[in-house]
């Protein structure tokens, strides 16, 4: 019979108990991949300054794993942590966050590997159709940008959103709908058929 999973709270319950190390690495590894893909949509796709800010992340989160009161699932914790830590950034830096220049979006697009001839043309419509999101999320406000985010590329409910966000959930509402609106007219172009 094989054993159950350990929760996520137990895993917790360790860290905090018993000063377990090995169960916050368990954390941090069930956790990384979901944080660093929210952090790099946040940062319009810049990778290096994701992953930089999901290792701030995973250090605030256990200096204050104590301050955790399990009223939210511990991944919407870490995504309100990781959104702190980006704005934080964004307010250090003073800038607009434009993301990575075209060049380096389109040498990230993995379309999983299609074979050369007859799926070029699938591989060259998709680098294009993420290099116009990118721009077009760069076009968003940080409000804007964070709650498309958390809602649509992390699935949160409006509620969770706001946790995460530290704000009203008809903020977070709004947000969304300013956001699409523009998301909208800037993917005009990709529409089927109007």
């Amino acid at each position: 019979m094989a054993d159950a999973p350990v929760s996520d709270a137990q895993l917790i319950a360790r860290a905090l108990v018993t000063d377990d190390r090995h169960a916050f690495t368990e954390l941090v590894k069930r956790h990384q991949s979901t944080v660093r893909a929210c952090l790099r949509k946040l940062t319009a796709g810049n990778h290096a300054l994701a992953d930089d800010l999901a290792q701030e992340t995973f250090v605030l989160a256990w200096r204050n794993l104590k301050s955790f009161r399990q009223e939210a699932r511990f991944s919407t914790w870490l995504y309100r942590i990781a959104t702190n830590c980006w704005l934080a950034d964004a307010r250090k830096r003073k800038e607009t966050l434009l993301g990575d220049s075209d060049a380096d979006v389109a040498e990230d697009v993995d379309d999983g590997g299609v074979a050369e001839g007859g799926g070029a043309p699938d591989h060259a419509r998709g680098a294009a159709l993420r290099i116009d999101m990118e721009r077009a999320m760069a076009v968003l406000t940080e409000a804007e940008r964070a709650a498309i985010v958390q809602c649509y590329h992390n699935d949160l409910s409006h509620e969770e959103a706001a946790y995460v966000l530290d704000c009203p959930v008809g903020t977070v509402k709004t947000h969304i709908l300013r956001g699409k609106q523009k998301l909208k007219a800037r993917l005009a172009a990709w529409a089927p058929g109007e």
